[in-house]
């Protein structure tokens, strides 16, 4: 049976998109993740790939026509299939098409009630395959208006708000808070307030039956806090609160309990944490004192005893182990190493740090000679795929920030195009969001060459593993004072070794010495790019 496929909604503000590019023709045969076309939304382009099988019957928006979300963007069936009554009926078909479609592979060819809608596990980024639902913002029997934030969702990249698209009445969950499930597993089914879903919750897979998360993650943790367990009378003894805000309580060993949200519907956030004055405590009766030291005493293991905790991956964790490993293992990487005199980026940068309102640090400096030096080296910013090499004629580079639960590389977009003051604006703005997990997946990608420091933790030197699709990773060290040799005499100077990891299918050795060569030329010799 044939699948509709409408324009897909890509961000959360998106309304329309563009097609900006077909990369399959009417006929093609189609494999699910293969790539259907490049939409345009109102934050960026983005590849659309196919979640279905069989052969592209019809395209419903040509190339640089632009058309409202949900709107019939392609067909998908077997070869020859008559699609006359998709394409005749009026602008909603489609789409109720579709949902039907999904409902009779799901849910065993259930019938959806008029006014029902089956909504699944979204798929929130490019390289989600599962996702944890963090916390729910409604529960069942609540009123749901399109734009209202149903759930935060945890993917592999970060958490998210996951919000309506749909009115009605919230009739059933599918995945409790905590439980993680694969993408297009039943997440919630909304319709007219009464509706009997039993059928459709009966017939769609759910998610499989786990422990929470917090419980599986650390029992210990979960005893010693009260952070998940106060009650709120107005919340039906339910508090509202953003896993961010969650896990600063915890670390601060604040009970929420006790904080006022100043979020939608009384959430708490993050700043309602940070801000919150605990009470003074009421002091507590001798008789209590008395017995708390024998309730706190520790017993410890003897020596040499063996223990051991499993701490369950959370999704980020899991993409980067895959991402990494796929990068390591089919790149083959080499490491060039070179040091860099650093003295005149001192002067430079407190020179520029004295004007009003402006503070930029040595990584933005690099950042800006990466972007300056891939624009005269052009093989460094490709990127490697079986029967071609991508020559990126645009240079946005990808800054590594770690984050609580591993790594990740927003991305500047058009690096060659900001002076040194726009990219610490930009990656100060991106490191914070980054985070409290606030960016979004086009945030994220694009990257054609990436920048590692861990110079501010004092590592003088280090590799990386290349961020896949790009070409080469610099890893940026410490800032050293030590003898060097200028003019044949022997002074105190300030150095940095950066080491580029190249990918040697695209970078041979003599063109990744080449760029650092520039490199070098450029940070030792700032006033070049002041422009």
């Amino acid at each position: 049976m044939a699948t509709v496929i409408n324009m897909p909604r890509l961000s959360d503000t998106m309304e329309e998109g563009v097609v900006a590019k077909w990369l399959v023709n009417k006929g093609d045969k189609i494999s699910e993740g293969d790539i259907l076309a490049e939409i345009e939304t109102d934050k960026a382009t983005m590849e659309f790939e196919s979640f279905y099988e069989g052969v592209l019957l019809h395209i419903g928006i040509e190339e640089g026509e632009t058309a409202p979300v949900d709107q019939l963007l392609a067909i998908i069936g077997e070869e020859g299939e008559d699609i006359s009554g998709l394409l005749n009926g009026n602008a909603e078909a489609p789409k109720e098409e579709k949902v039907e479609e999904s409902a009779s592979n799901s849910a065993g060819a259930a019938t959806i009630p008029e006014g029902v809608e089956v909504i699944t596990m979204p798929r929130l980024s490019d390289t989600m395959e599962e996702g944890t639902v963090a916390s729910w913002l409604k529960k069942v029997g609540d009123t749901v208006e399109e734009g209202d934030i149903l759930a935060e969702i945890e993917t592999d990249k970060a958490t998210m708000e996951f919000e309506s698209f749909y009115n009605g009445t919230l009739l059933y969950i599918g995945i409790e808070e905590g439980q993680t499930a694969p993408v297009d597993v039943l997440l919630a089914i909304i319709g007219p307030a009464g509706t009997d879903v039993s059928g459709l919750k009966d017939g769609v897979p759910a998610a499989s039956s786990s422990a929470p998360k917090e419980a599986a993650v650390k029992e210990e943790k979960v005893e010693k806090t009260t952070v998940s367990s106060g009650s709120d009378s107005s919340t039906g003894g339910r508090i509202f609160v953003s896993p961010l805000a969650k896990k600063i309580a915890v670390d601060k060993g604040i009970d929420l309990s006790q904080v006022k949200g100043t979020g939608e519907n009384g959430r708490i956030v993050k700043k309602d944490v940070e801000t919150f004055t605990p009470s003074v405590a009421v002091s507590t009766p001798a008789s209590s004192k008395a017995a708390t030291p024998a309730s706190t005493i520790q017993t410890f293991a003897p020596a040499g005893e063996e223990s051991f905790e499993e701490v369950k991956n959370s999704q980020m964790r899991k993409a980067i182990a895959r991402s990494l490993s796929a990068s390591k293992f089919n790149a083959p990487h080499y490491y060039l190493t070179i040091e860099v005199g650093m003295d005149n980026a001192i002067a430079s940068r407190k020179t520029i740090n004295e004007l009003p309102d402006t503070k930029v640090s040595f990584n933005d400096m690099v950042v800006k000679a990466c972007a300056m030096a891939l624009r005269r080296h052009p093989q460094v910013n490709t990127s490697w795929k079986d029967d071609v090499t991508v020559y990126n004629k645009h240079i946005s580079i990808g800054v590594a920030v770690a984050v609580p639960d591993g790594l990740v590389v927003p991305v500047l977009p058009f690096t060659d195009h900001m002076n040194i003051m726009e990219i610490d604006t930009r990656v100060r703005d991106l490191a914070t969001r980054a985070r409290d997990k606030k960016l979004t997946p086009q945030e994220m990608s694009g990257s054609t060459f990436t920048v590692s420091n861990l110079g501010m933790f004092g590592i003088q030197e280090f590799t990386s593993i290349i961020n896949q699709p790009n070409s080469a990773i610099l890893s940026v060290g410490a800032i050293v004072k030590k003898p060097v040799v200028k003019d044949d005499q022997v002074v105190v100077g300030n150095t940095m070794k950066v080491t580029l990891a190249c990918d040697h299918r695209t970078v041979d050795g003599a063109t990744g010495a080449q760029f650092l060569q520039t490199l070098k030329q450029y940070l030792e010799n700032p006033v070049t790019m002041l422009a």
